[in-house]
């Protein structure tokens, strides 16, 4: 069966260490993401102790399982060519033999890099925590100019890729500024470079793949994200729920075949500005972070109780969730103050569920925003100490069972994949808050 693996958070949950174990059992084919570009930053630490952070190539290549990057994808050719090269160094010899490239994908340059760049900085106090590598920026001129978009296809012709980089550049440029970045010609060189190396493929294509065997979709960042379900402005240009993922397998012919995988960590955790209610500076010596840091362009790196209220709004949104991996359940032992949060307070009132708004409008979403970062934890549980306490919570709170756990970066446990049925989510009961 196709699985489908989804950040039910803000990222930052686990999603790569998930897809890497799941590679382990042998049955998937291949590893496709579904959405995203270099951004994403799925970290994987081997028992050996190699470490590699999965940004354009699947989270299961150190396992040889090949990737797809499918249209959904934002393809930098420059940054992937660097993520091949450590790639290598850990001993993968040829990693661009693992990878196949949609050739509709588009294409992100150090153009839509600086002029992403550009536009937080001119935000000030009021930046949104964009990660400064241009996927929003590939997304937005793309809407802008549909016809004109660079695609990793215009990589095999040098012509138009000439034409279209330099009437990206001169657009952007027009609009902010002279753009700190290198000429196009040099540009054009290196996405030459990457389409003689990569296998660029056609609309059958993952057809092809699914027909094989069993499909892995990754997904990047998370769901408290997504363009649209996410709390505006503080998202990403980019669906990060399962829709994507179930597109291209109806596309593929194989509509509503997949399990629907969830990630959450037992603990929430954000980068950048942007509510997080159960935020609690306290934690943060106690759950240090090998791999998360403060960042030039998202910010901070923010900590705080299990978000139950957001984390359950995120499973609603999705259409609910066939089954949770749940990862760093070592925390529940190292911090003992952990606890989960249930209900928020908001302007005198309990709220115990997120409602999802009106489709597509983002006045709603903003306004819900505003109220989350007014929002203080009102009701608590404490599960217990012991491990299965904290996925028994996590499952009856989220409406799914326990597929996956992880205790560290290169400890995971994992259920039968055949023995688990799907199931339906419920959505949850209490007030809800609306505006």
């Amino acid at each position: 069966m196709h699985t489908v693996v989804a950040d039910l958070g803000y990222g930052d949950a686990g999603k790569g260490s998930v897809v890497d174990r799941l590679c382990r059992t042998g049955e998937f084919g291949a590893v496709v993401r579904f959405n995203g570009g270099a951004q994403a930053a799925h970290n994987v630490v081997t028992a050996d102790g190699r470490h590699h952070t999965f940004a354009q190539f699947g989270s299961g290549t150190l396992r040889g399982v090949p990737g797809h990057l499918s249209r959904f994808v934002c393809v930098d050719p420059l940054a992937l060519a660097a993520e091949a090269d450590h790639l290598r160094a850990l001993g993968v010899p040829d990693p661009y033999g693992l990878l196949s490239v949609d050739r509709r994908a588009l294409l992100t340059t150090p153009y839509h890099a600086a002029a992403n760049r550009l536009r937080e900085q001119a935000r000030g106090a009021d930046r949104h925590g964009s990660c400064g590598m241009g996927v929003g920026e590939t997304a937005r001129y793309a809407l802008d100019h549909p016809q004109d978009a660079p695609t990793a296809g215009d990589c095999t012709s040098r012509p138009r890729l000439l034409r279209r980089l330099r009437l990206l550049r001169d657009r952007l440029a027009d609009e902010l500024g002279p753009l700190p970045a290198p000429p196009v010609e040099d540009c054009a060189d290196a996405c030459a470079a990457f389409a003689r190396t990569v296998a660029l493929t056609g609309e059958q294509y993952l057809r092809d793949l699914a027909r094989k065997g069993p499909l892995l979709f990754e997904g990047a960042q998370g769901v408290l994200l997504d363009e649209w379900h996410g709390f505006h402005p503080y998202t990403t240009w980019s669906t990060t729920t399962f829709a994507n993922a179930e597109t291209l397998l109806a596309e593929a012919g194989d509509p509503g075949s997949a399990r629907r995988l969830g990630v959450v960590r037992t603990y929430t955790t954000r980068h950048g500005p942007g509510p997080l209610v159960t935020e609690n500076t306290e934690l943060a010596p106690l759950l240090p972070e090998p791999h998360n840091g403060h960042g030039r362009w998202q910010g901070a790196f923010r900590i705080g109780h299990f978000d139950a209220v957001a984390h359950a709004y995120a499973v609603e949104v999705c259409g609910g969730v066939d089954a949770l991996a749940v990862t760093h359940l070592d925390a529940v032992a190292r911090c003992r103050s952990l606890r989960i949060c249930r209900g928020y307070g908001i302007d005198g009132g309990l709220v115990e569920r997120l409602a999802p708004g009106p489709p597509r409008d983002l006045a709603h979403r903003a306004e819900v925003t505003r109220r989350l970062l007014r929002a203080t934890p009102a009701l608590w549980e404490t599960p217990g100490r012991a491990h299965g306490d904290w996925i028994a919570a996590l499952g009856q709170l989220l409406g799914a069972p326990v597929l996956l756990t992880a205790t560290g970066p290169a400890r995971q446990e994992l259920r039968d994949l055949r023995s688990m049925g799907k199931s339906k989510y419920v959505s949850g009961k209490g007030s809800p808050l609306s505006v």
